[in-house]
């Protein structure tokens, strides 16, 4: 059973924002999450850092301004997830602005696989470009960038992964996490990468007299993609990001986002008004994914691009229904994963690589992350890809590091893994179909080397317990407003209840009335995916959010994780 534990807000910061003014409950949350001062919570553009911190900045927008001068093509190439899609979205509009001619190539992760490889750099040179520019990828592309090089072609990296031992030989490289980077913020997505990227083009434009006698672009404008792509590629939100997603929100709430993400805004039901950082994650995110998932990314890029109402509107309704295959295609991968599961020690194992012939590649790493909340421990998941080769996707848990656990395999079996790429918490990687018992092999032994039994048992933290007279509806609209995310976690909060009501809704949710014990008060709450009927009296943790239904806002708890009270 999940050790429930609380985080601890530090006395003084907690109490520096409560004599600014902060509600009580919010000081406890945000100083909990690191937040100092009242000065923190002030994300206004500008208090974003300065791009002139991220290495290779200055001489990229020199080399764009001088492309563009002369009349130069330029393509990127992006990757086939929402951050790629809103990183390609915001270079190609904001490069078109400054008056260059640009077009992108996004790698079909069928065809091609992840990031700038010799293969798809073959197929970019048949558009004849001179320039090539990477977003969300690039950084690992050590062979891409040697055959683009080969080919005349000059490749400016932009990407926010960690590096190898090796970087690739490109005219210049834009990543916060390289090497001799003094960035402050190691957190950005590829969009926020890109963002900056064209901060500094148009800084090096308007030093140059490019725009004379015209207005000067506003790149403000891209924020909405900004945020969507931050939020949706789980990155952590620390200062920085925060602003960006918050300015971001902002443009959508007042109605200003850009069309393609009005339009999916229309097909989820969701109002722009009452926009959140979750439902970029969970509403508009997947959506956007689920055209690299199934089919191509470039469906996606083409609805964040177009201008024309009805045109965004249908590419909206298309991922739309990806997006419902998508989950059916998942569902059924998690029901034969867990049976398989069922035949194993699940619970002794200390990390899980998992593969069947019949797994959809597009969705793995979904599924990799349902395994993962299931058993809590390290999931990679493997699906048939081209050539004898197996794609793997993978989902860590907190004590683990999942790139650099990959990268000890790696040397400790070289050629095992044909090549890997990734971050902390994810990552993804491809071997020989016949080595996937060598690979689960060596990958349990190395985990057993970096985790220990304790590092297995399932904490769930949460922010104590929110005194009763707090449950309602004015601290859940101000919950709401704030932009949670990765090492900002949405808030969480235990309690004891008496289950007063509760009744089967949608055929899988639960919907309960809970008492407050001392209280004559109740709230509603729900609990999704259960049919099981609850105990009269249970501990639980759960969220304070909205529940908006026909026209009428009320505070609802969803519950999480419970147990039964003697």
């Amino acid at each position: 059973m999940p050790e429930i534990v609380e985080r601890q807000a530090p006395s003084g910061p907690r109490a520096a924002l409560e004599r600014a003014g902060v509600h009580p409950v919010l000081a406890r949350l945000l100083a909990a999450r690191g937040v100092t001062c009242a000065e923190e919570l002030d994300l206004r553009l500008e208090h974003l850092l300065p791009p002139a911190g991220l290495l290779g900045l200055d001489r990229m927008a020199r080399l764009l301004a001088d492309a563009i001068g002369a009349g130069e093509r330029l393509l990127i190439v992006g990757d086939y997830d929402c951050d790629g899609a809103t990183a390609c979205a915001t270079g190609v509009l904001a490069l078109r602005a400054f008056g260059a001619q640009v077009d992108y190539l996004m790698p079909n992760r069928f065809e091609f696989g992840y990031g700038l490889t010799p293969e798809i750099v073959r197929v970019a040179a048949q558009r004849r470009p001179h320039v090539l520019i990477t977003v969300d990828n690039g950084i690992a592309s050590v062979d891409g960038v040697r055959e683009a090089n080969a080919l005349g072609m000059r490749v400016i990296v932009t990407d926010h992964h960690l590096p190898g031992e090796r970087l690739p030989e490109a005219a210049c490289i834009v990543n916060p996490n390289q090497a001799g980077c003094s960035f402050s913020s190691k957190h950005l997505a590829g969009v926020g990468v890109m963002f900056y990227a064209m901060l500094a083009l148009r800084g090096e434009l308007r030093r140059r007299g490019a725009f004379a006698g015209r207005e000067v672009p506003n790149l403000g404008a891209l924020l909405d993609l900004v945020a969507l792509g931050t939020v949706a590629d789980v990155v952590r939100l620390d200062y920085n990001n925060r602003i960006l997603v918050e300015q971001g929100l902002r443009r959508m709430r007042a109605g200003r986002a850009r069309m393609g993400i009005r339009a999916l805004l229309e097909v989820c039901g969701r109002e722009p008004d009452q926009l959140c950082a979750h439902d970029l994650g969970f509403l508009l995110g997947p959506r956007v994914n689920a055209a690299g998932r199934l089919t191509d990314i470039t469906l996606g890029i083409e609805c964040l691009l177009s201008d024309d109402a009805a045109r965004a509107h249908e590419l909206a309704r298309q991922l739309h229904e990806l997006n419902r295959e998508r989950r059916h295609i998942e569902a059924d991968m998690q029901a034969t994963a867990l049976a398989h599961l069922e035949e194993i020690d699940a619970d002794g194992a200390f990390g899980l690589a998992l593969y069947r012939r019949d797994w959809h590649q597009g969705v793995i790493g979904i599924l990799a992350a349902r395994i993962r909340e299931r058993f809590h421990r390290p999931v990679i998941a493997f699906a048939d890809g081209l050539d004898g080769e197996l794609k793997g996707s993978g989902r860590s848990i907190a004590g683990l590091h999942l790139r650099d656990a990959l990268d000890l395999v790696d040397k400790r079996q070289p050629g095992l893994i044909l090549r890997f790429g990734g971050h902390a918490a994810a990552a993804g990687l491809s071997i020989r179909t016949d080595s996937f018992a060598s690979f689960r092999q060596a990958f349990d032994a190395v985990l057993r080397e970096l985790l220990s039994p304790a590092d297995l048992q399932e904490r769930i933290e949460t922010d104590g317990v929110l005194e009763a007279h707090h449950i309602g509806l004015d601290l859940a609209e101000s919950l709401r407003r704030i932009a949670w995310g990765q090492g900002f976690p949405p808030p969480r909060f235990v309690g004891e209840f008496r289950v007063a009501d509760q009744r089967v809704v949608g055929g899988a949710h639960l919907k309960l009335r809970l008492a407050v014990p001392g209280t004559a008060s109740g709230v509603d709450a729900m609990l999704f995916r259960c049919e099981a009927r609850l105990p009269a009296r249970i501990r639980c943790v759960y969220r304070l959010e909205v529940n908006e239904w026909s026209g009428l806002r009320a505070a609802q708890l969803v519950v999480e994780h419970w147990q039964e009270l003697a």
